[in-house]
């Protein structure tokens, strides 16, 4: 032990160091590059947070008809044409943008139809051919990104 406090006494002291160390900033993320299914899913997710999307084709009929939905999505995988010809003849005679999801299952993850386990897996993926939605909600970079590709 006395050896151990002969070595410590005779080596110099630390040099102080500086409390804040410098940081160097590091260079900004490049900007992800929107596509647009990912600023639908962003734009529903706003819209079903405020309870304005309408699902299926009852409800979506019904906003429809009175030309109250601002945006229409039609799952491309719908097996029943009648149902798809009736959606989109509904959007062009009153003005209102479609677009078209790849798939029913997706569209019903957007729309909060799928049940999801406490790990963050889906449990039942449930189909949806057709939302609506009748209020954005807020402006979003995502929202003027869709407006403006499926104008």
């Amino acid at each position: 032990m006395a050896a151990e406090e002969a070595v410590m006494a005779t080596e110099a002291p630390a040099a102080p160091v500086d409390a804040a160390p410098t940081e160097v900033a590091a260079p900004p993320a490049p900007a992800k590059e929107l596509e647009p299914l990912d600023a639908l899913q962003s734009v529903l997710n706003d819209a079903l947070v405020r309870g304005s999307v309408k699902r299926g084709l009852r409800e979506s009929m019904r906003v429809l008809d009175r030309k109250t939905a601002r945006l229409c999505c039609l799952a491309a995988d719908c097996d029943e044409p009648s149902y798809v010809k009736l959606v989109k003849a509904m959007c062009v005679q009153n003005s209102i943008p479609l677009m078209e999801v790849p798939s029913a299952v997706e569209l019903g993850k957007w729309v909060g139809l799928t049940k999801v386990k406490a790990d963050g897996t889906p449990k039942k993926p449930v189909k949806c051919s057709c939302a609506t939605v009748v209020d954005f909600g807020k402006d979003s970079t995502e929202l003027t990104f869709l407006l403006k590709s499926l104008a």
